[in-house]
């Protein structure tokens, strides 16, 4: 399902490092050579080309990147070098920094990784910045949002298709009762969505829609301005359709008021060597338009070079 296209004959990581070297050489910086190196590595190849960089040059390849490149490029770039928990843990303490209610980027880590995926997040995150995510997280949220980031957060869920239906029947009707009486927040609703396996989830969640008739996000649509049902929404879609999910964050990114580039290269760089493929196939059905298409339309130069090139499109 990854769009990440590595050649078949990768160079040594030494001539990878060399071949980077040489392009912030001079008053220039060679960002297509950047981009044929950078973007055609998988995660294991960057993680070691960084560190055979720094051994070699004495820097910090990330540091040489800031300082070489700028504006949308450069953060692509980056987000894309960085190892996967290294980017998760880097993108939930921005997100907690930037907090308003309207933020699902917290989400999106908890409940799109893998129950290993965030628990290494977690760990990255000990190491960057000397705390805890659910300590950050507690700390700068309040009220029914830290009720329920806070537990999605410190999950660590069952990761296996082993599902119980007789317990999907119970808490489907459950669900059913606390949304029906408005009860959003609610310790059921928020202790189902924060411990099930995704597995458990969706099958909980078929329960609903067979027993009663409608998708549970539609019912969690009461109020559509209210941020904390949205919340909840973007949780469900996470947790058992995040291809959906990230379709919808492109499609809202890329629309005629305007792009918004922060999703735009957080979707790409974190889902590009996971399931981006299927999430092109998403959002082609949805806006009839394919994704390369309509990147190409909307961004330019390096920065859209290198998007191309994380979904398949790029030059070799």
């Amino acid at each position: 399902m990854s769009t990440l296209c590595v050649p078949s004959q990768v160079p040594s990581v030494a001539e990878d490092c060399e071949q980077l070297r040489k392009a912030f050489a001079g008053w220039g910086t060679n960002e297509g050579l950047i981009i044929s190196i950078l973007g055609h590595r998988n995660a294991a190849q960057r993680k070691l080309i960084r560190q055979v960089y720094a051994e070699t040059y004495g820097e910090d390849l990330l540091k040489v990147l800031d300082k070489e490149l700028t504006s949308d490029f450069e953060r692509v770039v980056k987000l894309w070098t960085l190892d996967p928990a290294e980017r998760d843990a880097f993108l939930a303490n921005e997100a907690i920094k930037k907090w308003t209610s309207s933020n699902k980027v917290l989400v999106e880590i908890a409940c799109a990784r893998s129950p290993k995926e965030l628990l290494l997040a977690r760990e990255a995150y000990h190491a960057c910045f000397k705390r805890s995510l659910e300590e950050d997280v507690a700390y700068h949220t309040s009220g029914d949002f830290r009720k329920l980031l806070v537990p999605l957060v410190s999950s660590y869920r069952y990761g296996g298709d082993d599902v119980n239906l007789t317990l999907a029947k119970t808490e489907a009707k459950l669900l059913h009762q606390k949304i029906s009486e408005k009860a959003y927040s609610c310790d059921d609703i928020i202790r189902i969505l924060t411990t099930r396996s995704k597995a458990q989830i969706n099958a909980t969640l078929n329960q609903y829609k067979n027993e009663f008739g409608s998708d549970i996000n539609k019912n969690l649509k009461a109020d559509p301005k209210d941020e904390f049902l949205a919340l909840l929404r973007a949780t469900i879609k996470c947790l058992v359709c995040p291809e959906q999910y990230f379709a919808k964050v492109l499609r809202l990114s890329i629309n005629k008021l305007g792009t918004e580039e922060g999703a735009l290269t957080r979707v790409v760089a974190t889902r590009a060597e996971v399931d981006m493929k299927v999430i092109k196939d998403a959002y082609q059905k949805r806006s009839s338009v394919p994704l390369e298409q309509a990147i190409a339309k909307d961004t330019s130069g390096d920065y859209e070079k290198m998007l191309l090139t994380l979904i398949g499109h790029g030059p070799e």
